[in-house]
């Protein structure tokens, strides 16, 4: 009996060759939904991989293992809710106003991403170095400390904030946002918005030009 012939591809059915950037955020997307879903000591990268319809063997050719990509996992997802945040504002318009907002949208994140949110917390609380100590610190903030700090500095030149050390007020401001994610995410019947107003209510009130 003779071969059948070969079966055409049909137009678009071609499998897309993905750069590496693209996969490692594929692996990675996988990597929150399986922290959010599981767990962090329930996670493997059997399931990563499976999730991400890679191989096991590709995650270690991106990743040197589990913490490496736990610790890229929890920078790329920093990332990208610092970026969302930032792309939403109307960088024009005053600087209190623009803070105002920034904490109306770290809010929402509550109800619009959970999920990062969730794995990005059980990262922090369970990866650890060799020596037990926490292997992520506050140096994974130093990015949105310094453009926090730009924004503040920007406030004082214009001359609606008043002078004070933009480093200890960037650091204060991203540790009231933490809280703030953390009582929501554990009382979500609390209105995000309402907390956000609250906060900046407070926060503008000390830092603001008299």
């Amino acid at each position: 009996m003779p071969d059948s012939p070969a079966r055409p591809t049909a137009p678009g059915a071609r499998r897309q060759r993905l750069d590496e950037d693209q996969r490692r955020a594929q692996i990675i997307t996988a990597a929150v939904e399986e922290l959010a879903d599981r767990g962090y000591d329930r996670l493997s990268l059997t399931r990563v991989a499976d999730r991400a319809g890679v191989s096991k063997g590709l995650i270690w050719h991106y990743f040197a293992g589990k913490d490496d990509l736990m610790e890229s996992t929890a920078k790329a997802t920093m990332t990208t809710i610092r970026n969302g945040i930032a792309d939403s504002l109307d960088l024009t318009q005053p600087v209190p106003d623009i803070l105002r907002a920034a904490l109306r949208r770290a809010a929402a994140l509550s109800v619009t991403h959970r999920v990062e949110l969730t794995a990005l917390t059980r990262i922090f609380h369970n990866l650890r170095g060799p020596d037990g100590t926490p292997r992520l610190t506050l140096d994974a903030y130093e990015e949105a400390y310094q453009a926090q700090e730009s924004l503040f500095r920007r406030g004082q030149a214009e001359g609606s904030l008043r002078d004070f050390d933009t480093r200890v007020m960037a650091v204060t401001y991203h540790g009231a946002i933490d809280m703030m994610l953390s009582y929501l995410g554990s009382n979500p019947h609390i209105d995000p918005e309402y907390y956000a107003d609250e906060l900046a209510d407070i926060f503008l009130a000390g830092i603001q030009q008299s």
